[in-house]
């Protein structure tokens, strides 16, 4: 078993889905792969048993689950699993090529040598490296992070990443039950808690690709509940004790 898990949720990915699995096992450290598959109906779920039986029954493991319940819930309900597994390492990772497998190497030598609990992807570290995105989507990523660091305080300047490296610690603290949201603003909530319980977060450059094949999952209503849950994470974090890391 490797000390490493890449945790990719799925709904209808079917023209992706072989290739990613094949692409992380294809580095030069051994990943382990979860996904968590909400009843794609375009048989993402059936591609990926057929993987782990021919040829990955020991690093390949898929959690079905009934319908979409959000991106949130599918990251915690992963978590909980790897956690039970033993990682030493959990990631979090797209499963459209918008990031790139190469860069799960950095995210761990973020984690595993160089000190961080929480390395991020970060579009936004070096300038703006988001490739075939409209212009109009860029903008709205780079300010949305802007408003997110104002509102929150948190120096990371790619706030709503979804491409990660977590160490066990850090999951094992941020009492995963109390992480509410399941949109994009899980992603918020997640560095913000982890931040707040005193954890080290960094980020590493990368560059991010718009998908090529399959449907983007973005909407309205996804973005507003990140402007919106912003606001409600930063009020209710006056009222809250966190737990720091070491503590039961």
């Amino acid at each position: 078993m490797s000390d490493s898990v890449v945790i990719i949720p799925t709904y209808n990915e079917k023209e992706n889905i072989e290739n990613i699995i094949r692409a992380v096992f294809g580095l030069e450290k051994a990943f382990d792969i979860l996904i968590v598959d909400d009843g794609s109906p375009d048989g993402t779920a059936g591609i990926v048993k057929r993987l782990q039986q021919q040829e990955f029954s020991d690093r390949l493991f898929i959690v079905e689950r009934s319908g979409k319940q959000g991106l949130g819930t599918a990251y915690i309900r992963g978590f909980k699993w790897s956690l039970e597994q033993g990682y030493g390492f959990v990631f979090e990772m797209d499963a459209d090529f918008s990031h790139n497998p190469n860069d799960l190497l950095k995210l761990y030598a973020a984690c595993a040598e160089q000190g961080a609990d929480v390395a991020i992807g970060s579009r936004y570290c070096n300038g703006v490296n988001v490739v075939n995105w409209p212009l109009g989507r860029v903008l709205m990523s780079y300010f949305a992070s802007v408003y997110v660091r104002l509102i929150t305080g948190m120096n990371i300047k790619d706030t709503t990443a979804g491409f990660k490296c977590y160490r066990r610690k850090v999951l094992e603290t941020l009492e995963l039950d109390k992480i509410h949201f399941k949109g994009y603003a899980f992603q918020i909530e997640m560095k913000f808690t982890a931040y707040k319980c005193g954890f080290k977060l960094a980020e590493v450059p990368i560059i991010f690709v718009n998908r090529v094949l399959g449907t983007s999952k973005m909407n309205s209503s996804i973005f507003g509940e990140a402007l919106f849950g912003v606001l409600q994470l930063k009020w209710s974090s006056f009222f809250r004790k966190y737990p720091k890391p070491g503590q039961d």
